[in-house]
């Protein structure tokens, strides 16, 4: 994502989600509790404009993804959304799911890590929202359900068939996508979807914690690590390696590189400027 912006300002308000930003840390909350954080047209929208912005930002180094009250995210607004596209055209229905798909990618294309914090569902798109993250942090009360092929749909909604493979193997993945079946947190933890399990009620303060770590890191590291994660997931050995090369050696050419030389020689914790 490019740090250039044009003539539009910087959005004030947002009004389908809710942020605070808190020395480097983001904090992005789904903020419709009465409807266990139910997605709308607006809060994918949203979501897919506010990373962009952040990244161009500069001053995000770490980002926590949440839900307000009983739940992560239950899916798609049932009324709002799935009612709603029985009535479009196939044209407007491409539209939708294509936006869907780019908030997908803005989780994975931004330039910081993002740490999901799940308690209670997360189903459907909130599933997904959850895998896109770089970190799960999950208490006892979460349960992921990716319930396309419940209402008649693709199992590989938003990018799940693609990533969920590559984070639990491809046959917990076809288990999951076909069935719809809940998978609860001690299941999700063993199978590798959950990256930390927690106490209960514990999940939002850990991944805050997992965050602000990782923005007190070296961003700059961490950008390209996310970067290479992503690029290298479909690519031969040769070309990886390669890539590997040449990312180190234009890290080697980084303040944060010699200023840990700096800091091991003088014996001190390294000050990291994500530069």
């Amino acid at each position: 994502m490019s740090p250039f912006t044009g003539s539009a300002s910087r959005t004030e308000e947002w009004r389908h989600l809710r942020l605070t930003l808190d020395s480097g840390v983001a904090t992005v909350t789904l903020d419709r509790p009465d409807r266990l954080n139910a997605l709308t047209f607006g809060a994918y929208a949203d979501l897919r404009d506010l990373l962009p912005e952040l990244a161009r930002d500069g001053s995000v180094r770490a980002l926590v993804l949440g839900g307000e009250g009983r739940g992560f995210c239950s899916g798609g607004d049932v009324d709002d959304i799935i009612g709603a596209t029985l009535a479009m055209d196939t044209a407007r229905l491409l539209d939708f799911n294509r936006m869907t798909g780019q908030t997908v990618r803005a989780l994975r294309d931004c330039p910081f890590p993002v740490v999901a914090a799940v308690h209670g569902v997360a189903a459907g798109a909130g599933a997904v929202l959850a895998l896109a993250a770089d970190f799960r942090v999950a208490d006892p009360t979460a349960r992921f359900a990716f319930l396309f092929t419940r209402v008649g749909l693709s199992g590989g909604d938003m990018g799940a068939a693609y990533l969920l493979p590559r984070v639990v193997g491809l046959g917990h993945a076809t288990r999951l996508l076909m069935l719809g079946e809940p998978v609860h947190a001690p299941e999700a933890e063993r199978i590798g979807l959950i990256s930390r399990l927690t106490e209960p009620g514990g999940a939002p303060a850990a991944a805050r914690d997992l965050a602000r770590r990782l923005a007190e890191g070296p961003a700059l590291a961490h950008a390209q690590t996310k970067a290479l994660l992503n690029a290298e997931l479909d690519m031969p050995l040769a070309a990886s390696l390669e890539l590997d090369a040449a990312t180190q050696a234009l890290l080697m050419n980084s303040a944060d590189y010699a200023e840990f030389h700096a800091a091991f020689t003088e014996k001190r914790p390294p000050v990291w400027r994500g530069r």
